[in-house]
Protein backbone atom coordinates (compact mmCIF):
# COMPACT_ATOMS: atom_id res chain seq x y z
CA UNK A 1 0.00 0.00 0.00
CA UNK A 2 1.33 3.38 -1.11
CA UNK A 3 1.91 5.98 1.45
CA UNK A 4 1.02 9.94 0.95
CA UNK A 5 3.81 12.10 0.95
CA UNK A 6 3.25 15.60 2.05
CA UNK A 7 3.90 18.27 -0.27
CA UNK A 8 6.77 20.56 0.32
CA UNK A 9 5.59 23.97 2.10
CA UNK A 10 6.58 27.40 1.21
CA UNK A 11 8.75 28.89 3.39
CA UNK A 12 7.25 32.92 4.10
CA UNK A 13 10.25 34.36 5.30
CA UNK A 14 11.18 34.92 2.21
CA UNK A 15 8.04 37.36 1.54
CA UNK A 16 7.86 38.60 5.28
CA UNK A 17 11.79 39.39 4.66
CA UNK A 18 11.59 41.49 1.24
CA UNK A 19 8.35 43.15 2.85
CA UNK A 20 10.85 44.57 5.30
CA UNK A 21 13.46 45.08 3.73
CA UNK A 22 11.77 47.23 0.59
CA UNK A 23 10.19 49.46 3.21
CA UNK A 24 12.58 49.77 5.55
CA UNK A 25 15.27 50.50 1.88
CA UNK A 26 12.87 53.37 1.12
CA UNK A 27 12.51 55.27 4.86
CA UNK A 28 16.26 54.73 5.25
CA UNK A 29 17.04 56.91 1.79
CA UNK A 30 14.79 59.41 3.52
CA UNK A 31 16.50 59.30 7.24
CA UNK A 32 19.79 59.13 5.61
CA UNK A 33 19.36 62.26 3.77
CA UNK A 34 19.06 60.76 0.35
CA UNK A 35 15.56 61.37 -0.45
CA UNK A 36 14.13 64.34 1.18
CA UNK A 37 12.28 64.58 4.70
CA UNK A 38 8.54 64.85 2.09
CA UNK A 39 9.01 61.85 0.15
CA UNK A 40 7.75 60.29 3.54
CA UNK A 41 4.22 60.28 1.78
CA UNK A 42 5.62 57.51 -0.21
CA UNK A 43 6.35 55.63 2.08
CA UNK A 44 2.95 55.30 3.82
CA UNK A 45 1.38 53.11 1.14
CA UNK A 46 4.16 51.36 0.98
CA UNK A 47 4.54 50.33 4.77
CA UNK A 48 0.56 49.73 4.74
CA UNK A 49 0.63 47.29 2.19
CA UNK A 50 3.76 45.74 2.08
CA UNK A 51 5.52 46.39 5.02
CA UNK A 52 2.80 46.03 7.11
CA UNK A 53 0.26 43.62 5.39
CA UNK A 54 2.17 41.52 4.14
CA UNK A 55 4.60 40.96 6.98
CA UNK A 56 1.36 39.97 9.15
CA UNK A 57 0.43 37.40 6.17
CA UNK A 58 3.73 36.05 6.69
CA UNK A 59 3.88 36.47 10.42
CA UNK A 60 0.27 34.22 10.42
CA UNK A 61 1.95 31.45 8.12
CA UNK A 62 4.93 31.12 10.45
CA UNK A 63 2.06 30.33 13.06
CA UNK A 64 0.65 28.11 11.41
CA UNK A 65 4.50 26.46 11.00
CA UNK A 66 5.21 26.80 14.26
CA UNK A 67 7.96 28.78 14.02
CA UNK A 68 8.22 31.22 17.42
CA UNK A 69 11.06 33.12 16.08
CA UNK A 70 9.15 34.01 12.31
CA UNK A 71 5.94 34.78 14.08
CA UNK A 72 7.17 37.34 16.83
CA UNK A 73 9.20 39.01 14.39
CA UNK A 74 7.06 39.42 11.01
CA UNK A 75 4.00 39.70 12.88
CA UNK A 76 5.63 42.68 15.13
CA UNK A 77 7.37 44.27 12.51
CA UNK A 78 4.52 44.48 9.94
CA UNK A 79 2.83 46.20 13.32
CA UNK A 80 5.31 48.56 13.26
CA UNK A 81 4.65 49.56 9.88
CA UNK A 82 1.13 50.01 10.35
CA UNK A 83 2.44 52.10 14.00
CA UNK A 84 4.77 54.25 11.51
CA UNK A 85 1.88 54.92 9.23
CA UNK A 86 -0.73 55.10 10.96
CA UNK A 87 1.35 57.92 12.96
CA UNK A 88 2.30 59.87 10.16
CA UNK A 89 -1.64 59.55 8.15
CA UNK A 90 -3.44 60.99 11.77
CA UNK A 91 -0.82 63.29 12.46
CA UNK A 92 -1.41 64.69 9.11
CA UNK A 93 -5.30 64.84 8.96
CA UNK A 94 -4.91 66.42 12.37
CA UNK A 95 -6.28 63.06 14.37
CA UNK A 96 -3.57 63.46 16.79
CA UNK A 97 -1.21 66.09 17.93
CA UNK A 98 2.44 65.32 18.16
CA UNK A 99 3.59 68.49 18.20
CA UNK A 100 4.52 68.37 21.44
CA UNK A 101 5.56 64.87 21.86
CA UNK A 102 9.12 65.60 22.17
CA UNK A 103 11.07 62.80 22.80
CA UNK A 104 8.06 60.25 22.56
CA UNK A 105 8.77 59.09 19.21
CA UNK A 106 12.31 58.49 20.07
CA UNK A 107 11.68 56.60 22.76
CA UNK A 108 9.35 54.36 20.35
CA UNK A 109 11.68 53.67 18.48
CA UNK A 110 14.43 53.00 21.32
CA UNK A 111 12.00 50.23 22.76
CA UNK A 112 11.57 48.62 19.31
CA UNK A 113 15.57 48.77 19.43
CA UNK A 114 14.43 46.73 22.59
CA UNK A 115 12.77 43.97 21.06
CA UNK A 116 15.23 43.83 18.20
CA UNK A 117 17.86 43.22 20.64
CA UNK A 118 15.91 40.34 22.58
CA UNK A 119 14.84 38.47 18.69
CA UNK A 120 18.31 39.18 17.84
CA UNK A 121 19.80 37.09 20.67
CA UNK A 122 17.50 33.82 19.45
CA UNK A 123 19.39 34.30 15.82
CA UNK A 124 23.07 33.24 17.61
CA UNK A 125 20.99 30.14 16.45
CA UNK A 126 20.06 30.47 13.65
CA UNK A 127 21.69 31.13 9.82
CA UNK A 128 23.90 33.86 9.90
CA UNK A 129 21.59 35.92 7.54
CA UNK A 130 19.24 36.29 10.25
CA UNK A 131 21.98 37.44 12.73
CA UNK A 132 22.87 40.17 10.38
CA UNK A 133 19.82 41.37 9.43
CA UNK A 134 18.96 41.61 13.39
CA UNK A 135 22.25 42.86 14.55
CA UNK A 136 22.23 45.94 12.18
CA UNK A 137 18.17 46.65 12.64
CA UNK A 138 18.28 46.83 16.63
CA UNK A 139 21.63 49.35 16.04
CA UNK A 140 19.66 51.19 13.56
CA UNK A 141 16.36 51.87 16.11
CA UNK A 142 19.24 52.53 18.89
CA UNK A 143 20.71 55.22 16.27
CA UNK A 144 17.57 56.84 15.43
CA UNK A 145 15.75 56.41 19.06
CA UNK A 146 19.20 58.17 20.22
CA UNK A 147 18.77 60.56 17.72
CA UNK A 148 15.24 61.58 18.43
CA UNK A 149 15.40 61.65 21.80
CA UNK A 150 18.66 63.95 22.00
CA UNK A 151 17.63 66.10 18.77
CA UNK A 152 20.97 64.50 16.93
CA UNK A 153 20.28 64.66 13.50
CA UNK A 154 24.03 63.34 13.04
CA UNK A 155 22.29 60.05 14.87
CA UNK A 156 19.22 59.96 12.82
CA UNK A 157 21.17 60.28 9.56
CA UNK A 158 23.83 57.40 11.11
CA UNK A 159 20.44 55.34 11.80
CA UNK A 160 19.30 55.72 7.83
CA UNK A 161 22.84 54.44 6.48
CA UNK A 162 22.90 51.31 8.85
CA UNK A 163 18.99 51.03 8.31
CA UNK A 164 20.17 51.18 4.61
CA UNK A 165 21.91 48.18 5.18
CA UNK A 166 19.57 46.05 7.19
CA UNK A 167 17.20 46.45 4.53
CA UNK A 168 19.23 45.30 1.78
CA UNK A 169 20.42 42.06 3.94
CA UNK A 170 16.72 41.38 4.67
CA UNK A 171 16.23 42.01 0.80
CA UNK A 172 19.21 39.94 -0.37
CA UNK A 173 17.79 37.10 2.61
CA UNK A 174 14.75 36.49 0.74
CA UNK A 175 16.78 36.45 -3.03
CA UNK A 176 18.57 33.64 -1.34
CA UNK A 177 15.31 31.52 0.11
CA UNK A 178 13.01 32.19 -3.51
CA UNK A 179 16.32 31.53 -5.35
CA UNK A 180 17.60 28.24 -3.02
CA UNK A 181 14.00 27.05 -3.10
CA UNK A 182 13.60 27.31 -6.80
CA UNK A 183 16.62 25.86 -8.03
CA UNK A 184 16.33 22.88 -5.18
CA UNK A 185 19.79 23.35 -3.83
CA UNK A 186 21.47 25.96 -2.48
CA UNK A 187 22.73 28.71 -4.95
CA UNK A 188 23.09 32.06 -2.98
CA UNK A 189 25.01 31.46 0.65
CA UNK A 190 22.72 32.55 3.99
CA UNK A 191 25.10 31.36 6.58
CA UNK A 192 23.04 28.14 7.31
CA UNK A 193 25.14 27.30 9.81
CA UNK A 194 24.30 29.37 13.25
CA UNK A 195 26.93 30.91 15.69
CA UNK A 196 25.56 28.92 18.23
CA UNK A 197 24.76 24.95 17.40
Amino acid sequence: MATATAAPTANPAALGLVGFGLTTVLLSLINAGVLPAGGEGVVIPLALAYGGLIQIIAGLLEFRLGNTFGMTAFLSYGAFWWWFAFLLLFAHVGMIDIAGAGPTVGVALLLWGLLTLYLWVSTFRLPRILFLIFLTLWVTFLLLGLGGVMGAPNLSHLGGWLGLVCGSLAIYGSFGLVTNATWGRNVIPLGEKPFLS
